[in-house]
């Protein structure tokens, strides 16, 4: 069994790239995979691989500046769900392009998984989901507002075109693992609105804590690996990928006559065209050889 860990921090870093070669390091030497990110206004990861290097990894974290306190969710995956290593520097660990906006100083009130309940099904509360449509599309906690965007940097506007919609009422708001509904309420503070709360440790923190017979949540929750989406109790899902467009793919979609295995699926068959189709079915034919041949092709670059 492969642990997968998450984890993020806003904190103030003045060198990321220093710090890049000796984490590259010591997650190399323990076989940790996945995508850690650093940028001036902290870090943000999701790594796969055994427990003493998935704590190795997490204790040279610990030493950035503000970094020592570091949270993280912890899953299990039953295959190593990454293909390799990155580390990348970033202008920022999560993208909404909004200049001024600090998360390390200034954002909403933390929610406990064990409190959220109570707090979502207020009449003077307004919940809204931070994550992409093709996310909320598989899972949403019941009564969310789900904003339609197509990714993070594109919420500012939504929320220029609907605030008013919300006046005078609460905001709740949820991610999959906290880091972007943090960054939100960061945002909507600065926006004027006097309560935002956003779950701590995001759905993957409210379905691994909150016992199904009592939660809200309903359907699965994607995640940006290989298992695709987790449910109650972190449990890998059902869902399979388009590697067209890394949409999310439930059994009724991969039996529609636009679906091809690792060609198209019925949302992107007209976002493509001859040629670009012609290079998936190229990388997927290397896929299928690799496969018999009992070896992992590096379908994710």
């Amino acid at each position: 069994m492969t642990v997968v860990a998450s984890f993020y921090k806003f904190a103030p870093l003045d060198d990321p790239a220093w710090f890049k070669p000796s984490l590259l390091e010591v997650a190399s030497r323990h076989a940790v995979r996945g995508t850690v990110l650093l940028a001036r206004e902290g870090v943000n990861g999701t790594i796969a691989g055994s427990r003493r290097g998935i704590a190795s990894v997490l204790d040279k974290v610990r030493t950035l500046p503000g970094c020592g306190d570091i949270d993280w969710r912890e899953s299990s995956a039953t295959a190593m769900p990454f293909s390799r290593l990155k580390v990348r520097l970033k202008r920022e660990i999560v993208t909404m392009g909004q200049p001024g906006i600090d998360p390390a100083s200034k954002t909403g009130a933390y929610v406990r998984p064990a409190d959220w309940n109570s707090l979502i099904t207020r009449d003077d509360v307004a919940v809204i989901d931070t994550r992409n449509e093709y996310e909320v599309g598989i899972g949403s906690f019941e009564g969310a507002i789900d904003p339609g965007t197509a990714c993070f940097r594109d919420f500012p506007a939504w929320w220029d075109a609907n605030g008013h919609r919300f006046g005078g009422r609460k905001v709740a708001m949820y991610c999959t693992g906290g880091i972007r509904c943090e960054k939100a309420t960061s945002y909507l503070l600065s926006q004027g609105v006097e309560q935002v709360f956003h779950l701590k440790g995001g759905i993957l923190g409210y379905l691994e804590e909150v016992p199904e017979w009592e939660s809200l949540w309903h359907g699965e929750c994607f995640v940006f690996d290989q298992r695709v989406s987790v449910c109650h109790g972190l449990k890998e899902g059902s869902y399979g990928l388009c590697h067209a467009c890394r949409r999310p793919l439930g059994s009724d979609v991969r039996e529609h006559a636009d679906f091809e295995p690792g060609v198209s699926c019925p949302r992107c068959i007209g976002e493509f065209g001859d040629v670009d189709r012609g290079r998936f079915r190229e990388r997927q034919r290397q896929i299928e050889l690799a496969r018999s041949r009992g070896m992992q092709h590096f379908r994710q670059g």
